[in-house]
């Protein structure tokens, strides 16, 4: 069984409700099982700022599924739950679900780089990463606390709690 570490946000239709619902579908992947789930936080768009804020948060994973298989399992879940590719690149949409970690595996491949390519830089991924593990490592990196500790204050400026999920 491999430990991963998923990013979600999304900031159109009821973004709590999506989340919830993206929570749910990865508790009922094969061979998984939801292990922890981060705190909701609303946060200034990253990328385009005339956008809606996002709600974002951080899930972990226990699963079978190898790195790559999983990525496309959340692809799925994406297109499911109302998420359409090609549309403008950091822009609003329905879902997002980023697979930042998977162990300390380091991935170079065309479809997919493990650790996620701007996890360690990304305020929005760090703030609910780091109430769920803020000992863990980001290989090539750091820890996830000091890279929090790391970040502009204008990053973090525009981050605010929104409670508890409830995709039970």
């Amino acid at each position: 069984m491999n430990t991963a570490w998923i990013g979600l946000g999304a900031n159109l239709g009821r973004p709590k409700v999506t989340l919830n619902s993206a929570l749910l579908a990865l508790d009922h992947l094969p061979d998984t099982q939801l292990r922890l789930v981060s705190e909701a936080y609303w946060t200034a768009p990253w990328g385009v700022p005339e956008q809606p804020e996002f709600l974002n948060a951080v899930a972990c994973i226990r699963t079978s599924i190898p790195a790559h298989s999983l990525l496309h399992a959340l692809l799925d879940i994406e297109a499911r739950l109302g998420r359409e590719r090609g549309q403008q690149r950091w822009g609003p949409r329905m879902i997002d679900l980023d697979l930042l970690l998977v162990d300390q595996q380091i991935v170079d491949s065309a479809e997919l780089t493990l650790p996620h390519p701007r996890l360690h830089k990304r305020a929005f991924v760090l703030v609910p990463l780091a109430d769920l593990a803020p000992e863990l490592e980001v290989p090539g990196h750091g820890y996830v606390r000091e890279l929090l500790d790391g970040l502009p204050d204008d990053d973090l400026a525009g981050i605010r709690p929104a409670g508890e999920l409830d995709w039970r």
